[in-house]
């Protein structure tokens, strides 16, 4: 089970429960995993937009990529990582404010899994974005595991937090 602590979380007023936030990375459409790049002996930060699969069982986050390239130069770099997912978002423009839930995690991203966790992975993530295309997925995953990498995302933290408005609401809090 995840530690899940909002405890940091400086608008106590804005919390997400725990089993909201579960499911907000249970249905998240994608993620942005944030990572620390070293240039000229110097930390920079370093964030995308990326699909993943959560296995709820483990806790972990699985994410696809090639075998070679900059996400993973980072991450030999610097393992710790935070991925965050957000769920439904409403901006409010006459009360110059958006509503929003989203789920921050950090934890210790890894890659050179063994093949049978990616393969894993992989089918996590045609389970996730292709259900009903199974069978088709997990052909096209094996004719291309020679150029997949997965990294693996174990979870050591997680928060959770939203901003709620009512319809009528048209001023800011």
């Amino acid at each position: 089970m995840m530690n899940f602590d909002n405890t940091t979380v400086r608008r106590q007023d804005r919390l997400l429960d725990e089993a909201h936030a579960r499911q907000i990375l249970r249905q998240g459409e994608y993620g942005f995993l944030a990572l620390v790049e070293t240039r000229a002996d110097l930390p920079a930060g370093y964030g995308i937009p990326i699909n993943y699969a959560w296995e709820e069982a483990t806790d972990r986050i699985y994410l696809h990529c090639a075998p070679a390239g900059h996400k993973l130069r980072c991450i030999d770099q610097h393992p710790l990582v935070t991925f965050t997912v957000v769920g439904h978002t409403r901006v409010v423009p006459a009360g110059f404010t958006t509503a929003y839930e989203s789920i921050l995690l950090r934890g210790h991203a890894l890659h050179g899994l063994p093949p049978e966790e990616r393969m894993h992975a992989l089918e996590l993530i045609i389970d996730k974005y292709s259900p009903n295309d199974k069978a088709i997925g997990l052909r096209y995953a094996e004719k291309s595991f020679h150029r997949t990498e997965i990294i693996r995302i174990d979870i050591d933290s997680a928060s959770g937090k939203q901003k709620i408005i009512r319809a009528s609401a048209a001023t800011p809090d």
